[in-house]
């Protein structure tokens, strides 16, 4: 089919293109295959060895980024072939539709956010036959549901099991009492969905909310159509196929927060209301009880954004800001800090130590932060525990070599950007030298770097610690994206052309990832996500009569960031206690304590993990 350049602008030309794209992907998929004798591109580690594994394993990670970065590619050269050769003519009529149809809805400003939310939600529960329901996979997976487990119970910890040392595991404190050592904001979250029926559908309302709010804030920075834009573009990058959804993080709840303060902040200096005091409000007592560190730095550049309004030549009157701004504030943040303080009073039995201090104090081999020094050795009970901090010791020790901290801080600032931007969302950054030099741009362009560089100095990282920033990013992209709009070089609408390719590409490549998983082409890691061997043995024992008691060994090879003892908040009456193997005459005095369930041995490293009866 010939596609005339004078008939459609680049976008529709690229429109034109997707339904294209799984084939070239399944063909590039199968010459891969083929240059490495027909091997899976994701493998199992351990039926491979690590040098045949790890150029797979670099190529499975950069296999989606590439993807995109062709689709950018191409949609590059379809836009400039199109300027080029067009007659002039406008935007063709289905866009025209589009756009004004997209307009009409983002002025009405209540019903987009609401319809932002509820498109998460209505999505990504029509994909679960498709992807399925997430498992959860990592330490800080289970450690956030056993915070939820006990919060779903009506309790904010749990007593110390006599049993403890069978039951230790990553992220999870045992004395003085049993909990998650992170913060209760995500923990909340999953509760609320464990009462609804499964802790995931707290996961699915809150990253809802989340793109709402993102679409809240950004509607009191930018005009209404942009600020619909930039949520359309968060629902497909982040609401829908990230792991901040497909997952047990409750990340979700951090970038909430950053999006209720910040698109409070615009609110509140041109209304000067309570009401946007106590959002912002809500906002900071979010951040301050998800990611403690992360959100101070938000908070700091929101305060140093506040004060010279609140002092300046053009402040308002004193007496309105006291008592709709700066007492509405005070009194929610020290209400919040009493209930955080009686938390962690309960939890570990001090107001101010929180429980990262005493999982530090307990097992930690590494401190959080780059400048500090390591703790005195702590004794550990198991050989895997001791090899995952002795792990976290050799990052540390690494970063304070000049080398070393190149290479880490280089792949972190690598996986924000493929988290966050990839090649699509890296095109709005050209317009990026316009942007930094507005001064209503100042607030969220400095929140990035400061975030940035806040992040520079802490020994580990991952996308999610830049989540209360989330919302800061998307708004200095939209505006990046406003400037390319305008961008006429040679009075064609070059600019045009590229904003509005960008979400056609991104739909292009939601498209893309769903037609793999239907073909069963495994252009990424297999839905549903997480660790599905357990969460079907851990299935099978349910279905039992008797309450089960699974022992796990590992191997000497064991991969530390795979670990299967993971219990509920009441183990007693739990029906499956996951425990760890201490040897023969270690594991006695555990069987003699559930002498009343079916115990079985599990060795997690085999190739096909089964449970056995354990040998008496």
């Amino acid at each position: 089919m010939r596609i005339s350049a004078t008939s459609l602008d680049c976008s529709a030309q690229a429109s034109a293109f997707i339904p294209l794209l799984p084939a070239l992907v399944a063909t590039f998929y199968r010459s891969v295959l083929y240059y490495r004798k027909a091997e899976p591109i994701f493998l199992d580690c351990r039926s491979t060895s690590s040098s045949d594994a790890q150029p797979l394993r670099s190529v499975a990670t950069l296999f989606l980024t590439i993807i995109e970065f062709f689709f950018v590619a191409a949609a590059g050269v379809l836009i400039l072939y199109s300027s080029r050769h067009s007659s002039g003519r406008g935007r063709p009529p289905a866009f025209s539709k589009i756009e004004r149809a997209f307009a009409r809805l983002a002025r009405r400003r209540r019903l987009a956010v609401l319809l932002v939310g509820l498109s998460v939600i209505v999505i990504r529960s029509a994909l679960i036959p498709i992807l399925g329901i997430p498992q959860p996979k990592s330490h800080d997976e289970f450690s956030y549901l056993l915070a939820a487990d006990t919060f779903a119970h009506g309790r904010l910890t749990n007593s110390t099991h006599p049993m403890w040392m069978h039951f230790e595991s990553f992220h999870i404190i045992q004395k003085p009492t049993y909990m998650s050592i992170y913060p209760p904001a995500e923990g909340m979250v999953l509760a609320g969905g464990q009462l609804l029926g499964h802790p995931w559908i707290g996961q699915l309302l809150v990253t809802a909310l989340m793109c709402s709010a993102l679409c809240w804030m950004l509607q009191g920075w930018l005009p209404p159509t942009w600020a619909l834009l930039g949520a359309a573009l968060a629902v497909l990058r982040l609401g829908l196929l990230s792991y901040w959804m497909n997952g047990y993080w409750s990340t979700s709840i951090v970038a909430l927060g950053g999006a209720l303060a910040l698109g409070a902040w615009p609110r509140l200096r041109k209304h000067l209301r309570t009401r946007d005091a106590l959002i912002m409000s809500l906002g900071l007592v979010i951040l301050a009880n998800s990611r403690p560190y992360e959100g101070l730095i938000f908070a700091i550049t929101v305060a140093g954004a506040m004060l010279p309004w609140l002092m300046g030549r053009n402040r308002p009157p004193l007496k309105r800001a006291l008592s709709r701004v700066i007492l509405p504030i005070v009194l929610v943040l020290l209400a919040a800090s009493v209930a955080t303080s009686y938390y962690y009073y309960r939890v570990t039995g001090n107001p101010f130590r929180m429980t990262y201090q005493v999982d530090a104090e307990t097992y930690a081999a590494a401190p959080f932060f780059l400048w500090q020094t390591p703790p005195s050795e702590n004794v550990h009970n198991d050989k895997v525990i001791r090899d995952f901090y002795d792990w976290e010791l050799a990052v540390f020790k690494t970063s304070h070599t000049f080398n070393g901290y190149l290479r880490q801080y280089s792949q972190k600032l690598f996986s924000w950007w493929q988290f966050y931007l990839d090649p699509l969302l890296t095109l709005p950054l050209l317009a990026l030298p316009w942007v930094i030099r507005q001064r209503k741009m100042r607030l969220p362009v400095l929140t990035c770097a400061a975030m940035i560089a806040a992040l520079s100095v802490e020994t580990w990282s991952s996308p999610h610690y830049l989540a209360p920033a989330t919302c800061a990013l998307y708004l200095v992209l939209i505006q990046c994206m406003r400037h390319l709009w305008q961008w006429l070089p040679s009075r064609r609408p070059l600019g045009k052309a590229v904003v509005r390719a960008i979400p056609v590409l991104a739909c292009a490549m939601i498209l893309l990832r769903l037609t793999a998983v239907i073909a069963h082409v495994p252009i990424e890691p297999a839905w549903p996500r997480g660790n599905l061997e357990r969460a079907a043995i851990m299935h099978q024992l349910q279905q039992m009569p008797r309450p089960q008691l699974v022992i796990v060994s590992y191997d000497d090879e064991h991969d530390i960031s795979s670990e299967w003892v993971y219990n509920d908040a009441d183990i007693d009456q739990s029906k499956v206690v996951w425990a760890r193997d201490m040897g023969r005459d270690g594991n006695r005095e555990l069987l003699q304590y559930f002498s009343n369930r079916q115990s079985w041995l599990l060795d997690v490293d085999n190739h096909t993990p089964r449970p056995v009866p354990y040998p008496r």
